[in-house]
């Protein structure tokens, strides 16, 4: 089946989970991870950087003195320059400097000046050669613009609250790789000089840099301008260079309670009220006193300004030493975790600092993970809501499972290798125990302050501290168990099979496949360290496993020692390692059987519990557990009440419910749904004011997947809330029905009903919010289950061509369309049926064409459905164009989908079956 709506599903997921949302500080950006390093023959001492923004013209010159030295003998001279940065190379001033007393010598010879080409590298041809050892200055004055984006050098604007208008200000974003926009520099990270800085300003405006002003003076060329110095810096790598001319003002701090060895912390905002800022300073001191405190060691700089910019467009944060920009709403926020992860990058990021940008995903991968056990040291984690890191993990397993991963967005494929190491960061923080990791972090931030550091450099740190305190085996090397992991673009699933008799169990590694086909190349040679951590039924003890056995990059092991036969072992417990596991048949019958005891089920964390269901239903989807014994691990859920164990059933449903859709046993499924919510959705009762947020979050997607399967009083409230708008007298004004009602009224709700929601996006006002629209008609076409609905919407979109439907709305119809079987049964012959219009109307429009093909053709799973693709494929062969591929796959993989039905569908149909006979009858509609 294609997997275009699982995924949406699972994005959507995703994208709200803590610790996804994109770093902005983040230098392991995509288009700087394969540039081609400058050459080390000359490399820089100081920086000397004087900048002069004009801020009316939008433009800005400066000069850099660059003291340099020859590494090797040379007769170039190579450095990072943008093509937007204006150089004259008549005005570049090489000197030499006396090696004796620092004074100027002889100027060398320039012969010309040249820009690589498609590269952002300036090299100056010499006309003499210079020795290793020599130390010259260059002297290169440039000009540039400022940009209307958040990089380089760029000017925006706010509304000021005290008065009518805009006020400009000026700032840099200097991440990854745009230094070389600001001013000519060795641009990499892995660079690090102290800085001497001059910026200009208008008067009325203060500048802030990342060292404290030094002093001021007026401007002696530029009229109305000042000119300020500041203290030098430390090294520091180009990118955390920064600075912001504007005219906000700062905030008396003496009412602030703060550590005398943190910087002094200074918030300048827009007129913030001084409550608000003393609650934001209150949250900055108590994240930066938290992390002082994990990290032992204090950041080398006196103060840190904190900027709140009303109207940040692209970004939430931009972090330099000693500088954080913020937007107003981000920085209000109540949350510890994003302001933790931006104050840690100034200690690693900016303090120490990957050596080149293929070490950048563990930087942040490292700063992601200590951020989140700062939110536990602050809060206790409440602000997860229990979804860290399970959700973030199970989009790991789901996205590494696939056939193809990350085969589409490029974007979405970085993300998830930055999170799949903050995964393996913190199976090796459990495994070696949090005290010795957090040594091993000190020790590492302190051995390379102010330096650069590979990746090998940060994971032999935690080998030296484990083997140290006697929490890894003096032959084991956690930088070997980590490139296990992530050398390969998969995970490890592990197999546990018991030998009851001699309580010994044979331990299984092999690739975590869950779509078919399995036939991933290269996957008997993946092979990976694996902590294997167990737990028995006899001495349960989630809170401090007391020992791992490290499963050696081997094919199987065996253990011994375990607990008779009729007591069960966990493996993996808390999901300490990204990998799922299954065991024997029996082993996973006790434990279905414990967890339906409500006072043994309390005994099992509720991340365990999770993981159980998880990789229950996971293990059976992927065809590696009978459908049987992962619907016998449900069987709990009838008393379960906890938000984090529900949290994955619901994926299940969605995913399991959309492959059974066209067999025969659709209703029974949608009865099996009624009959495992229903308890909940009667507990859960109706929502109060100020209840708990997972309460409510929880609610919602019990009473949605009610509704969609026809739960009577879910039906019946759904109903009540959508006659409220009908019955308004502004139905256009908004759409007062909550989100997890419209879907059931679409689908089991009258034409009129339907046709209702049409009107209004008919009559959708322009004033209100578009996301409102996209919503509903998402709904429109993604859930009726009556095929004159879907009929009605397909031929005002395709057919009639009306122009109240976009190209985006008309590929959002479509995919929508097919996210239930009615709608791509429909859609194919729809497509059939006016094969002649359609083609010759969108066969040139590749995006609507493609989706229309693979939409129609792609998300069958039975025989019936292969032969109707087929004889359509068939009948319009060679008029699929660029489709063609296309409607090829659909074919492939629905044979792979029909052995899938074949397998699972016969013993679905058979537990439902007995697991109905036995439960209470629950109201539906028919």
């Amino acid at each position: 089946m294609a997997g275009g709506t699982r995924t949406l599903f699972i994005l959507t997921i995703l994208l709200t989970a803590p610790g996804f949302k994109a770093f902005v500080n983040d230098f392991s950006s995509l288009h700087v991870i394969s540039e081609v390093r400058l050459p080390n023959e000359v490399l820089p001492l100081s920086y000397d950087v004087l900048i002069e923004p004009h801020m009316d013209n939008q433009n800005f010159e400066g000069s850099i003195k660059m003291h340099l030295r020859w590494i090797a003998d040379s007769k170039k001279v190579y450095f990072h320059a943008h093509d937007s940065l204006l150089i004259d190379v008549s005005q570049i001033i090489l000197t030499t400097l006396n090696m004796g007393d620092g004074t100027l010598g002889n100027n060398v010879i320039i012969l010309r000046g040249i820009r690589l080409p498609r590269k952002p590298v300036f090299v100056l041809y010499l006309k003499d050669k210079i020795k290793k050892g020599s130390e010259c200055l260059l002297d290169i004055y440039f000009q540039g613009n400022i940009s209307e984006t958040e990089e380089g050098l760029f000017r925006s604007s706010y509304t000021n609250s005290s008065h009518d208008g805009g006020e400009i200000y000026l700032a840099t974003n200097l991440n990854p790789n745009n230094a070389r926009r600001l001013f000519p520099c060795f641009d990499e990270p892995g660079i690090k000089v102290p800085f001497n800085v001059s910026i200009a300003r208008p008067k009325g405006y203060i500048t802030l840099f990342n060292t404290p002003l030094h002093n001021s003076i007026n401007h002696p060329k530029l009229r109305g301008y000042s000119l300020d110095f500041f203290h030098p810096t430390a090294p520091m790598s180009s990118h955390a260079f920064g600075f912001v001319i504007l005219k906000m003002h700062t905030w008396n701090e003496h009412k602030i309670q703060k550590s005398s060895d943190i910087p002094a912390i200074h918030i300048w905002s827009n007129n913030l009220s001084s409550t608000i800022i003393l609650d934001i300073q209150n949250k900055l001191n108590v994240a930066h006193t938290t992390i002082q405190k994990f990290f032992s060691i204090p950041l080398p700089i006196t103060k840190l300004d904190v900027i709140a910019i009303p109207s940040l467009a692209t970004v939430p944060f931009i972090s330099a030493s000693g500088i954080l920009i913020a937007r107003e709403s981000e920085i209000l926020k109540k949350d510890a975790f994003e302001i933790s992860r931006e104050l840690i990058y100034q200690w690693i990021g900016i303090w120490i600092t990957p050596e080149w940008w293929t070490d950048a995903n563990v930087n942040k991968a490292l700063i992601s993970f200590i951020a989140s056990e700062i939110v536990f040291e602050i809060n206790g984690g409440k602000e997860f809501n229990g979804k860290y890191p399970m959700t973030i993990l199970y989009s790991l397993y789901y996205e590494l499972s696939k056939r193809y991963p990350n085969s589409h967005i490029t974007g979405i494929k970085h993300e998830f290798a930055s999170i799949k190491v903050q995964l393996i960061i913190r199976m090796l923080c459990l495994t070696v125990g949090k005290y010795t990791f957090r040594l091993a972090i000190q020790s590492f931030i302190s051995d390379y302050k102010f330096k650069t550091y590979k990746s090998s450099d940060f994971w032999n740190a935690i080998t030296t501290q484990a083997i140290a305190d006697n929490s890894l085996d003096s032959d084991l090397s956690i930088l070997s168990i980590s490139e296990s992991w992530l050398k390969h673009s998969r995970l490890p699933l592990v197999t546990i099979i018991r030998d009851y008799d001699s309580e010994t169990a044979i331990v299984q590694q092999k690739v975590y496949l869950r779509e078919r086909l399995h036939d991933v190349p290269d996957q008997d040679s993946m092979l990976w360290w694996i902590p294997i951590a167990l737990t028995r039924q006899d001495s349960l003890n989630f809170v401090n496993p007391s020992s791992f056995i490290w499963m050696n990059k081997t094919r199987q092991m065996l253990i011994s020692n375990l607990p008779s036969k009729n007591m069960f072992i966990i493996v993996n417990e808390e999901e300490i390692g990204p990998f799922p596991v299954n065991y024997d048949d029996n082993n996973w019958n006790m434990l279905s059987k414990y967890l339906r005891t409500e006072e043994k089920r309390e005994s099992i964390p509720v991340y365990t519990r999770a993981k159980l269901l998880h990789d229950a239903w996971n293990l059976a989807y992927a065809g590696e557990l009978n459908f049987s014994t992962a619907l016998n691990v449900t069987l709990f859920l009838k008393y379960e009440r906890n938000h984090i164990v529900w949290s994955p059933v619901f994926t299940f449903l969605d995913q399991v419910g959309k492959r059974l859709e066209k067999s025969s046993i659709n209703k029974k499924f949608e009865l099996y749904i009624i009959e495992l919510l229903a308890p909940l959705y009667e507990y859960l009762g109706t929502a109060h004011f100020n209840e708990d947020i997972n309460t409510t979050e929880l609610r919602k997607f019990t009473t949605s997947f009610l509704c969609k399967a026809g739960y009577f009083p879910c039906f019946k409230e759904a109903r009540r809330a959508f006659n409220i708008w009908i019955n308004s007298s502004f139905p256009n004004s908004e759409t007062p029905v909550p989100n997890e009602f419209i879907c059931s009224i679409f689908k089991w709700g009258s034409m009129e009903e339907w046709m209702f929601g049409l009107d209004r996006i008919r009559e959708f006002p322009k004033s209100r919010i578009q996301s409102d629209r996209t919503h509903l008609l998402k709904m429109l076409a993604g859930c009726p289950a009556q095929q004159d609905k879907i009929i009605i919407l397909l031929e005002m979109a395709i057919l009639k061509n009306i122009s109240i439907f976009s190209d985006n709305d008309k590929m959002l119809i479509i995919s929508m369309v097919t996210s239930r079987s009615i709608g791509y049964t429909t859609l194919l012959d729809f497509l059939s049926n006016n094969w002649d219009y359609i083609h010759q109307e969108f066969n040139n429009n590749t995006n609507i064409w493609s989706k229309l093909i693979s939409s129609a053709t792609g998300m069958f799973s039975t025989q019936q459905g292969y032969d109707s693709v087929k004889n359509f494929y068939d009948k319009h062969h060679g008029h699929f164009g660029r489709a063609q591929h296309i409607i090829e796959k659909s074919l492939r993989n629905i044979k792979e989908e029909i052995q899938w039905s074949n397998q699972n569908i016969p013993v679905i149909e058979e537990w439902i079956d007995h697991y109905l006979s036995d439960a209470p009858k629950h109201a539906y509609v028919n």
